[in-house]
């Protein structure tokens, strides 16, 4: 693999650090090469690194893009990778002429760059702006990055994020402070407590909130001291300011800093006051030498730093926050240890060099596997934008929904790794920042033509779309875009549908004919089989498979823990769990199942956990039943992702529900359940897995407090042995739920 990176090359802060030391690691396994368009300390920086660089500064722009082509052509590259405004335009103009892939990191946020000059935001912003749209993949420096490219409408499947990363296993020299206090002609003593912060001084970085804060801290302790490390367009109006706020004699600035390890190594508080970031590498450089920090919560930091657990955070300009955190750790040398051996260790397993390189290399793989595929199916074929449509419940705050379609594309992905998907959903925005795919809103005609026009399949994604218990308006929604796929010579698959029931005559007739139209119906269960082979649908081939929320991976527990604490949740347990929703006749039951809690917790010791799984509707019926116990009951409040609901529901001894895919990932991974049926897809799950004898306590409008006392009562003494017969009865489901997947690829590719 052969890769060219094209710079600027005046970069003196994260993006310089972050090329050098990427291109340096990635030289042990690829063919690599820079070329900057200046010389200077990057140039000479990279020569002394040993890094393969060429400096192309002719005078003349034309002879630069020149030079450019001539050494992709010459020297064999395979991917044009760039950094920067001037690199970026550069980049696609190769393209055009070389037809190779083009890949950008995106350091900062584009539109704040240039902030202190009006002409260059009026043209090297501007230049950046248009050439970012026609890059064809996109790096961001964390997930932050990644969801703001999003929000500006960049196709999230073109989007990689990559963490930066340093190396932990280098060797830091001691430094003297002494010395250098003397090298930058600060007043600093061995015993000071200094805080500092590194960054360039432009108005991004915030400078402002820090000598605010400065100001606030030596009013209460005279004793600390502040560095401001580096230089900047803003350096001469923040030293009036310190001036002028009487604290010159504590705040100190030392202009260009050669050696950050050294500058970081006499701090004994790091601090980042920034107002937007990708993922700073002052950060991590304190981390390295476990150094207590302070940042404002921008960019990628949060992933770092678990504010109170190994750092702090503050809201961007939140000074009088920072001040607080500041005097927090000046007082207590035990607490500056303990936080900054945590984020040590934290920054060294997740965002190592050795990490970085990996998931560049990575990138790399699927760029050239997408090039070379999308050059193998224009040969004699129709260009397709999109190989599958998914259409279903999206969007709407569900999470069962939500775990449905985050299986559908992990599914489609294993089948067909270049697979290109379009989702249809209410809220595409957000369905494109979690899914990483591309998304419209499904009551949108023209984008809904638009998408069938350019696409080969025809998904009708999993769940219970097909009835009309809820309302006929639903049921007519799904059967049109089914209807409308076809017409516009779509293939289409009704995706692991649970059919019914569909009780007017019209709607009968209406689903008959529309579903005989389709290529390929697979279903959850056998109650769905025969609520086809009622309607007399019979034209197409029918596969009895598997839920694909099946196939969701539980979160670690470190994962729950977390979660847990933050929820305020007394653990370990034990816990029994609960997922209700309203229906008919929901103040009835909301009283039987606040007397079954309490009767749990009172009899067995077992803790209520309240699961909801729709947000926010399930919490109004949740917090319903918490006034009518009279034991506490714990509830998880915040909405999560199914891997993590998952991880929650495994700390349960048994679950009573009425949300299908709470029982669902409960008898996944073996935990025992009470159905609580409303419809009749809960009655459908529990016969396929052979639990409808005694894990149903029946209809929520029959139920009573006795019948479901002793049906909980009755699992929860048998709960080892229905463990046991639960991982016998759902072992294969999941390899059925795949196979919904291969279905689908097998149409996609004829």
């Amino acid at each position: 693999m052969k890769v060219l990176h094209l710079i600027g090359g005046g970069d003196v802060g994260g993006a310089r650090v972050h090329v050098l030391s990427l291109v340096k690691e990635l030289s042990k396994y690829i063919d690599v090469k820079i070329i900057s368009f200046r010389p200077g300390m990057f140039a000479d920086e990279a020569r002394d690194m040993g890094i393969n660089i060429e400096i192309v500064k002719t005078g003349n722009i034309v002879a630069d893009i020149r030079r450019v082509i001539a050494v992709i052509k010459q020297e064999g590259y395979e991917i044009i990778h760039s950094h920067g405004a001037k690199a970026n335009m550069i980049a696609l103009i190769a393209e055009s002429f070389t037809g190779l892939p083009t890949v950008t990191t995106v350091h900062s946020d584009y539109r704040l760059d240039y902030l202190e000059s009006m002409v260059k935001q009026m043209s090297f912003g501007m230049i950046n702006t248009i050439a970012l749209r026609f890059i064809d993949y996109y790096i961001g420096v964390s997930n932050n990055f990644r969801e703001m490219l999003i929000e500006r409408k960049f196709d999230p499947s073109r989007i990689f994020t990559v963490y930066n990363g340093i190396n932990f296993d280098r060797r830091i020299k001691k430094y003297s402070r002494s010395q250098f206090a003397k090298k930058y002609n600060l007043d600093l003593a061995e015993d000071d407590i200094v805080v500092g912060i590194l960054a360039r001084l432009y108005p991004v970085k915030g400078l402002g909130t820090f000598v605010s804060a400065a100001k606030e801290v030596l009013d209460k302790n005279p004793f600390i001291k502040f560095i401001i490390g580096g230089d900047g367009e803003d350096r001469e109006s923040l030293q009036k300011t310190v001036h002028s706020l009487g604290i010159s004699g504590s705040v100190f600035f030392t202009g260009w800093v050669d050696d950050p390890y050294e500058f970081m190594s006499n701090l004994d508080i790091n601090v980042l006051t920034s107002i937007s970031e990708s993922f700073p590498y002052s950060i991590l450089e304190g981390a390295l030498l476990r150094k207590a920090t302070i940042s404002s919560n921008v960019g990628g930091i949060a992933d770092l730093i678990d504010s109170g657990e190994n750092g702090y955070l503050f809201n961007a300009g939140d000074y009088g926050k920072l001040a607080e955190y500041i005097l927090k750790l000046a007082d207590s040398g035990e607490l500056r240890e303990s936080l900054g051996e945590k984020i040590y260790r934290k920054a060294k397993s997740q965002f190592s060099l050795d990490n970085m390189c990996k998931s560049q290399l990575e990138i790399y793989r699927k760029i050239l596997d997408a090039h070379r595929a999308r050059h193998e199916n224009a040969k004699g074929r129709k260009k397709y934008l999109y190989d599958a449509i998914i259409s279903g419940y999206y969007g709407s705050g569900n999470i069962g929904d939500d775990a449905i379609l985050a299986a559908i594309i992990s599914g489609l992905h294993m089948y067909k790794k270049d697979i290109k998907v379009l989702v249809m959903s209410r809220n595409p925005i957000q369905t494109k920042k979690t899914y990483h795919v591309d998304s419209i809103n499904r009551t949108n005609p023209f984008q809904v033509l638009w998408a069938m026009k350019n696409s080969r399949l025809f998904i009708n994604g999993g769940g219970s779309l097909i009835q009309d218990i809820k309302s006929t308006r639903s049921l007519l929604y799904y059967l049109s875009t089914i209807w409308l796929a076809k017409k516009m010579g779509l293939k289409v698959m009704i995706y692991a549908n649970g059919i019914g029931p569909i009780s007017r005559q019209g709607n009968k007739k209406r689903t008959r004919h529309v579903l005989n139209l389709v290529d390929v119906i697979t279903l959850r269960e056998n109650l769905s089989r025969r609520e086809l082979s009622l309607l007399k649908v019979d034209k197409p081939r029918i596969v009895i498979t598997a839920d694909p929320a099946l196939t969701i991976e539980a979160a670690d527990d470190r994962c729950v823990d977390k979660i847990f604490r933050e929820e305020g949740i007394d653990f370990p347990g034990p816990f029994i769990g609960f997922s209700v929703r309203k229906w008919k006749c929901y103040e009835k039951y909301e009283d039987v199942i606040a007397q079954v809690a309490d009767y749990m917790t009172q009899t067995y010791g077992i803790k209520a956990l309240f699961l909801p799984m729709h947000y926010p509707g399930d919490l109004d019926i949740i917090e319903n039943i918490l006034s009518k116990m009279k034991e506490k009951g714990y509830v998880i409040r915040k909405k999560y992702d199914g891997n993590y609901v998952l991880g929650i529901i495994k700390r349960m001894e048994m679950l009573v529900g009425m949300r299908l895919h709470a029982l669902i990932f409960a008898a996944s991974a073996g935990i025992p359940i009470i159905g609580l049926e409303y419809e009749q897809k809960v009655e459908g799950f529990l016969q396929y897995i052979n639990q409808a004898g005694y894990a149903s306590a029946g209809h929520v409008r029959d139920l009573e407090y006795g019948k479901l006392k002793d049906a909980v009562e009755s699992v929860w003494k048998n709960r080892q042995n229905i463990k046991i017969e639960l991982e016998k009865n759902t072992s294969g489901l999941k390899e059925k739920a795949l196979e919904n997947a291969k279905i689908a690829v097998q149409l996609i590719e004829g």
